[in-house]
Parts: structure tokens; C-alpha cells; sequence
């Protein structure tokens, strides 16, 4: 638990970093479909100390089993833009990765909008971050839908297994498979839905940085490219040798690309 922050931020975020008390800034990261905070905790050795590295806590896992999974991109985006009003008092860049990518774009997007209600809940508002990286994941309006949402249990094993997705070693034992199957399954049903009703063209000027492995069977140069289009700062992508989890494989270099393009913009050091 994050002990000097408040309770709703605490629940929403699991800190990867040794905590100094003295960030000058704060990475946020964001896993994929299926994906849980734990994910990011070998990152810890790959980030200097100055850098306070947190990864989201998506309901209906880990330690938030009980916590029924989020409906829709709205309704989760809406609930981390609000649970990270603490951490602002940093600069902050996110990193998401798959699904992960596109829940930091509509949190981003919501953070550097003007506050305004969202259908009955709270408005809010905050800096933006200062860099949005997105991993795995093609731009708005190019996303390959497959309906996995709704696939039968070995159709959805064989995708997440095709993909070298971190899941699939929990597949070989039955009570483990029927705790990963319905997260995965609620988190593909999410990302579909969303990608079928448009993300929409909401204008960010952070700066965003793309990367994906060029071996990933579900994207294409093109498709990541696409993101470009939701900003007016700088935008450039990156590709690793790999598949959609190139990042497993690339880590350190992955990690390095994204403090060296993050260092710019910390802040000076706290008192």
C-alpha cells in the first residue's frame, strides 16, 4: 500500500520503486488485458532512484479480487483519472502497454481536458503528463477486433498462448485457470467494445512515444502510427525485435529508452 498518500489513490496504485520520500518525478504504468501490477516489478532495478516508478491495480485482481472488473474504458478511466489526483504534485509520464496503452491515452486525455461531470460522477481535473508512452497497441481507429471477449475458453487459451502472453503458464492448472480466464475475458470484452465505439479524436500536446516488436502479428508500422493523431507535441516510435510481448525480452533497453526520453522533464529535487 502506498502509506503517505491517500486510501483511493493507495487503492488504485501499487508502488514498483524503493520510495526515497524525493521523486522528481513519477512513471505510471499501465499492463495489459489480463495484465496486473506485479507485472512492472522487475523494473524496479532498471529505473535511477529519483524516478518513483507505480503500476495500476485494475479491479478483479491480485489484491483486488473482490472488486468487480471495470464495464467499460469510461468507467475505468474515469476511476484512475480521479484516484491519481495525488500524484500530480510530481511530473508524471504514463507507460501502458495493449489494452494498458489505450487506458493511459484516456486518462491522459481526461487530465489535460477542462473539468467537466462525467455522466454523474465527480469532475476533475489536473496537469497533464509530461510524456505518454504506449507499448503494443495500435492508434485509435486501427485496431483489429477478434471477439475474444465472447470466445469459447480454448479459443481464448490459444490466443493469449499465440500472443507469449506472461498468463499462459497458469493455463496448466485448472484452479489458476479459473481465476485468470474470466480477467482476461472481461478485459478483452472491454477493449472491444471500446475500440467498436470509436475512442474519438481527443487532442493531447504531451509528447508521445510509441513502441511495439516488429514481429507482432497484430500490428503493422501503419497501425502504430495512428497515434500520432492524437497530438500536437512530438511523436516517434520505436520497434524491438520480439512479438507483442517484446517488452519481456527487452526490458532493460525498453526502460532506458523511456528514463533517457523522461529525464528532461524532472523536476528538481525535493527538500
Amino acid at each position: 500500500m502506498l502509506s503517505d498518500i491517500d486510501a483511493p489513490a493507495a487503492r488504485w496504485f501499487r508502488r514498483i520503486t524503493k520510495w526515497d520520500g524525493s521523486p522528481r518525478a513519477r512513471l505510471i504504468c499501465f499492463p495489459h488485458a489480463g495484465g496486473t501490477a506485479s507485472y512492472f516489478r522487475g523494473w524496479s532495478r532498471l529505473v535511477p532512484s529519483d524516478i518513483e516508478v507505480l503500476a495500476v491495480r485494475y479491479p478483479g485482481r491480485e489484491d483486488r479480487f473482490v472488486d468487480p472488473f471495470a464495464e467499460s474504458m469510461e468507467e475505468l478511466a474515469d476511476d484512475v483519472s480521479a484516484a491519481v489526483q495525488p500524484l500530480l504534485d510530481r511530473p508524471v509520464a504514463f507507460f501502458g502497454h495493449s489494452m494498458g496503452a489505450s487506458v493511459a491515452y484516456e486518462v491522459a486525455a481526461r487530465l489535460s481536458a477542462k473539468a467537466r461531470p462525467h455522466a454523474g460522477r465527480a469532475p476533475f481535473h489536473g496537469p497533464a503528463p509530461v510524456a505518454l508512452f504506449l507499448s503494443g497497441r495500435a492508434g485509435p481507429g486501427h485496431e483489429r477486433m477478434r471477439n475474444l471477449g465472447k470466445a469459447d475458453d480454448r479459443e481464448l487459451i490459444d490466443a493469449v498462448i499465440g500472443m507469449g502472453g506472461t498468463e499462459a503458464h497458469a493455463f496448466n492448472d485448472p484452479e489458476l485457470r479459473d481465476l485468470v480466464l474470466p480477467v482476461i475475458r472481461s478485459d478483452f470484452r472491454l477493449v472491444e467494445r471500446y475500440g467498436r465505439t470509436s475512442p474519438g479524436s481527443r487532442a493531447l500536446s504531451t509528447p508521445v512515444f510509441a513502441y511495439y516488436g516488429d514481429h507482432d502479428a497484430h500490428l503493422d508500422p501503419r497501425a502504430i502510427e495512428a497515434w500520432s493523431a492524437v497530438t500536437s507535441g512530438p511523436f516517434t516510435v520505436r520497434s524491438f525485435d520480439g512479438g507483442h510481448f517484446y517488452l519481456a525480452r527487452h526490458a532493460e533497453e525498453l526502460v532506458g529508452d523511456v528514463v533517457g526520453r523522461l529525464r528532461p522533464h524532472l523536476g528538481r529535487p525535493a527538500r
